[in-house]
């Protein structure tokens, strides 16, 4: 059966690659505040780093902060993911990070937005809400939803860093709440079509979600400008295959002197540590 990570596979094998390329259209990086700029950055970017790409990430708040206009632009730029796939003859997959997170009927309606009008191929979700509020994103195989899990930000810990008294799920007494949410999206991935966002800022946290959650992709932000080491997010992130990690960078590609030349040179940093480090491995 065709799922979301089969596809992303796929494209991954297709490209030598573990870089998603983010998709920020800051104010300060446009030529003038508007839509129509934003979704022009984009569209550079897409066209240069497309070859080292295992996916794209488009941001929802770049966009929507300019109203309707924004959105209209960032169905564009699915739409020039899409054109500049067919240009290669290997599709890439799109994941909308818009972080959604609602009660059932409302999810159904994000759901729609986000692959039938959009177009995108996957999105970030927050599991805060619990199983019902993701199912409506996990009906079609071919769809997928990363879940916030452990995130890359300073204040992460407030939440997820508490400590579970266990449920009648499988969590279990003393672990932290990101490891009840590991374990969780372990059990609910019958579709292989859910994945978990786990920053690369806290290695030290990303294994521990390895291990709660073996088979699982992660989406892990925060290499480049928030400081996290590549290195060590693959040592940690990885699964026993090589795979199973999805590096997005934004800033440190969009805003270099060739963004070409940057997402080729990281796509490469990439992988030659994930040979290395599976090859020690065996």
């Amino acid at each position: 059966m065709e799922t979301f990570f089969t596809f992303l596979e796929k494209r991954v094998a297709d490209s030598s690659s573990l870089l998603c390329v983010g998709l920020d259209p800051h104010i300060s990086d446009l030529k003038e505040a508007t839509a129509e700029a934003a979704f022009d950055f984009c569209a550079g970017l897409i066209q240069r780093t497309a070859p080292y790409a295992a996916a794209f990430k488009p941001n929802a708040a770049f966009f929507e902060q300019f109203d309707a206009a924004g959105w209209t632009a960032l169905k564009r730029v699915i739409d020039a993911v899409r054109e500049q796939s067919q240009r290669l003859g290997s599709m890439i997959p799109v994941i909308f990070d818009a972080k959604r997170g609602d009660i059932a009927s409302t999810a159904e309606a994000y759901a729609r937005s986000a692959f039938q009008t959009l177009g995108a191929h996957a999105i970030t979700l927050s599991p805060y809400l619990g199983r019902d509020s993701i199912d409506p994103f996990l009906t079609d195989p071919e769809k997928g939803a990363f879940l916030l899990c452990k995130t890359s930000n300073p204040g992460a810990g407030d939440l997820q860093d508490l400590q579970v008294v266990g449920t009648e799920h499988d969590s279990r007494p003393g672990e932290p709440l990101y490891i009840a949410v590991a374990r969780l999206a372990q059990s609910w991935n019958v579709k292989n079509n859910i994945g978990l966002v786990v920053g690369a800022t806290q290695p030290g946290a990303m294994a521990r979600v390895r291990a709660a959650a073996p088979d699982l992709w992660f989406l892990a932000p925060g290499i480049g400008a928030q400081g996290g080491e590549l290195e060590a997010a693959l040592k940690s992130g990885l699964r026993r295959d090589g795979k199973g990690l999805l590096l997005p960078v934004s800033r440190a590609i969009s805003r270099a002197a060739d963004p070409g030349k940057a997402a080729a040179a990281l796509r490469d940093e990439i992988i030659n540590i994930q040979y290395r480090l599976t090859n020690t491995s065996r």
